[in-house]
């Protein structure tokens, strides 16, 4: 498997020194990734999980992109309804381009009703905007002239380019149904969050695969995000989700994540609120823990 390192770009004490600290800190330590969450509109529902500051993930990628050598670039995830899909297509390919083919693009629908009016696109149609713009922006890297008349955007050729050095990998988010049929359709993994291993074998994967069955596609590469969080004494089995217990706990998920498949691993260290966050150097201790007593020996390593 291979880990990343979920870049916290928002709340307070964020600045650009926080973000390069992050991605030089992942890269150095021999971490596969680093990964950055979208937001737009910090409204006071937004707000209650992810306070302002909140750096925008793309121009910060690209940023990132020029302060490091090797390490993957990505977004988990991308709110895809949020922006044009030409927009979005253009951005992540340059910053492709930008990075040598270092990026990777996590989508998701989010839940903020609020941001959504703020932004004035229909939340209750969200699920379709993005299956949509997922046709788009995938086309739009692949092609130096698209054209396209749908629903919620509609135009006639349109040049693309620069066209990305990779076609980034699209990490599609989410556990419902229309998740994984999204993930089957669009995507090259999927990319849940915060669920039990019990989801992850009983229902999520077993669906997953259903689905790809009936769509006649490949089963998408399994990507889990894990929200880690260590504790001095076991956590129930069956409600804790997988990335947090003790030592011995979080070993065994990684271990049963690698029997299911899992081909990526991303870390977040956030506590999901803004009152629980902690000083970016505890953040590095906790991951060090993890590394040293973990998966030390799976890290890349780089040559210095």
């Amino acid at each position: 498997m291979r880990y990343g390192v979920n870049i916290l770009n928002f709340g307070a004490g964020t600045a650009p020194d926080t973000l390069l600290r992050w991605a030089r800190y992942a890269e150095e330590r021999g971490f596969h990734f680093a990964m950055i969450s979208d937001h737009v509109a910090v409204t006071p529902e937004v707000a209650e999980q992810y306070e302002a500051p909140f750096y925008d993930p793309f121009t910060t990628l690209a940023w990132l992109a020029g302060q490091t050598e090797r390490i993957e670039l990505g977004t988990t995830v991308t709110v895809l309804p949020f922006r044009h899909p030409l927009l979005t297509a253009r951005m992540a390919a340059n910053i492709d381009r930008f990075s040598g083919g270092r990026l990777i693009v996590g989508v998701g629908v989010s839940w903020s009703a609020s941001e959504y009016r703020s932004l004035g696109v229909e939340h209750r149609r969200r699920g379709a905007i993005t299956d949509e713009y997922l046709d788009v922006v995938t086309r739009a890297w692949r092609h130096e002239r698209i054209s396209h008349h749908g629903e919620f955007a509609s135009f006639d050729d349109v040049a693309t380019g620069p066209l990305p050095v990779r076609v980034p990998p699209v990490w599609v988010g989410g556990g419902s149904r229309a998740a994984l049929r999204r993930a089957v359709r669009y995507g090259d993994a999927w990319h849940p969050l915060n669920q039990t291993m019990r989801f992850y074998r009983d229902e999520g994967l077993p669906a997953l695969h259903r689905i790809a069955e009936e769509e006649g596609r490949p089963v998408p590469q399994f990507a889990p995000r894990l929200p880690l969080r260590l504790a001095d004494s076991p956590l129930p089995e069956e409600t804790r989700p997988a990335g947090q217990g003790t030592l011995d706990q979080v070993r065994r998920d990684l271990e049963g994540l690698a029997e299911l498949g899992a081909a990526h691993v991303l870390f977040d260290t956030y506590r999901g609120e803004p009152a629980s966050m902690r000083p970016q150097k505890e953040d590095e201790r906790l991951l060090e823990t993890l590394a040293e007593h973990v998966i030390g020996g799976e890290l890349h390593h780089p040559a210095r």
